[in-house]
């Protein structure tokens, strides 16, 4: 088949590569001068250097994306370390990870800051909540997270120590803002991988630049392939004829043919262009409720090593100031011979967001050296301030159910993208899994 996919981010590149194996002739239309959508680097001239924008983690239960770098050749750029580290303030350390010895002294409530009688109610609580993972209530998705916790009784301490952090790092959003059922089906879906392989599911994280590990490859696979990718190609609508899609037609008046397209834009790129599709009615308004989240990361290159024991690490109380701070040394292999770079990053950015570039890079300074004694009289090189305004999207109460499948009203046309109905929220996970749906979509109405 001619098939054309819509969209050069992670569910579109994806897209294009599954279907090319297919054996089908694909050209993939992105609107942007690059391809990458959300998981691009972003070079820096000041410091010779690429960095990201905004580091991107992976959990070892990423099945789908882990296909993609296996279809692209950059899978081997992954690593899993298998734990990550809890900082305290005055620069105490704890390891924390999902299995083994330190996974059950999580479970029976050991955990940061939190003592006394506080464990035993923490242990009481995380058992209330398994019992609601499995059994999926359906007042999950009436309540917010944080009413969720209120309801099981969770103590404020354990809640500060791992589970408003849990929170934030599947969802992107806040606790009192998301829906209880979107973290709850994540730590299902989490336990159900971990089942399926055996072992806790663990974090990891790319050993390169984002372009490296998602789009290089991807570029060199339509190389060899006959892809045709065509950048500052912007889609004004999906033709329908008789049921089924004929193709797109872009913003000059240009008809690219086809018998079979994925649509693959961002969630809010998406009104418009379905107006010819039976139903798009339904799949506007579930992509006006999942309303855009912003994320803040801030490129820090110091005159000094501030002392990081982990790859990664976790700010206990750090919270909407600065959460976790990412160590490009020993992540990437970095020789700092002219600075040390570190990466951090504030979810649910809401106060952050409107800020100038100086006064978050002060703020995180304060919080780093509130953390790290070594960085008391550190200097900053460089800093590089990233804002994605719309980096995640919310799901709040009443939500469930809402994002639309992967197949539509017409034969030959799907979407993707991780705002469609997957397993996962805004992951790449659920980027990549939205991919191989669409595939099988396009696939299936030949």
């Amino acid at each position: 088949m001619d098939c054309v996919v819509v969209g050069g981010g992670l569910a579109g590149l994806a897209s294009a590569v599954w279907l090319t194996e297919a054996g089908h002739r694909v050209t993939l239309l992105e609107r942007r001068g690059s391809l990458g959508g959300r998981t691009i680097s972003m070079p820096l001239a000041a410091v010779d250097d690429v960095p990201d924008n905004g580091q991107h983690v992976f959990a070892s239960g990423y099945r789908d994306l882990m296909r993609y770098l296996d279809s692209v050749g950059t899978r081997g750029h992954v690593e899993f370390p298998g734990h990550m580290t809890v900082r305290e303030p005055g620069g105490a350390t704890r390891t924390q990870a999902f299995g083994g010895v330190t996974g059950l002294r999580t479970a029976f409530g050991d955990l940061p800051g939190v003592t006394g009688f506080d464990r035993v109610r923490t242990m009481l609580a995380q058992g209330r909540l398994v019992r609601h993972v499995l059994a999926r209530p359906a007042w999950l998705d009436e309540v917010t997270a944080d009413e969720w916790f209120r309801r099981i009784k969770m103590p404020q301490s354990a809640r500060d120590a791992l589970w408003d952090g849990i929170v934030i790092g599947l969802t992107g959003d806040k606790t009192e803002i998301s829906s209880a059922r979107v973290p709850a089906d994540l730590l299902r879906t989490g336990i159900r991988r971990a089942i399926e392989q055996r072992t806790a599911v663990s974090i990891g994280y790319p050993t390169v630049d984002l372009d490296t590990l998602f789009v290089d490859g991807a570029e060199k696979f339509f190389a060899n392939h006959g892809v045709e990718g065509r950048n500052r190609a912007v889609v004004a609508s999906v033709d329908v004829a008789d049921g089924a899609v004929t193709g797109v037609t872009l913003t000059d008046g240009e008809h690219v043919a086809a018998a079979a397209v994925i649509c693959a834009v961002p969630v809010w790129n998406i009104t418009g262009l379905l107006d010819n599709v039976p139903g798009h009615e339904a799949i506007y308004a579930a992509a006006k409720q999942l309303t855009p989240v912003p994320i803040v990361s801030v490129n820090l290159y110091l005159d000094r090593d501030i002392g990081m024991v982990d790859w990664g690490e976790i700010l206990y109380g750090g919270e909407g100031v600065l959460e976790q701070v990412w160590d490009r040394q020993r992540m990437h292999g970095r020789d700092p011979k002219d600075n040390y770079f570190y990466s951090t990053t504030v979810s649910a950015a809401y106060d952050l967001v409107g800020m100038s570039n100086d006064e978050i890079v002060d703020m995180q300074m304060t919080m780093l050296r509130r953390y790290f004694p070594d960085t008391a009289d550190a200097r900053v090189v460089h800093a590089h301030v990233v804002r994605m305004p719309k980096s995640t999207f919310a799901q709040r109460p009443g939500s469930a159910g809402i994002r639309p499948d992967q197949r539509t009203a017409v034969h030959g046309l799907a979407l993707a993208g991780d705002w469609t109905r997957t397993d996962w929220t805004t992951t790449m996970e659920g980027a990549a899994q939205s991919a191989a749906r669409a595939v099988d979509v396009v696939l299936s109405d030949r």
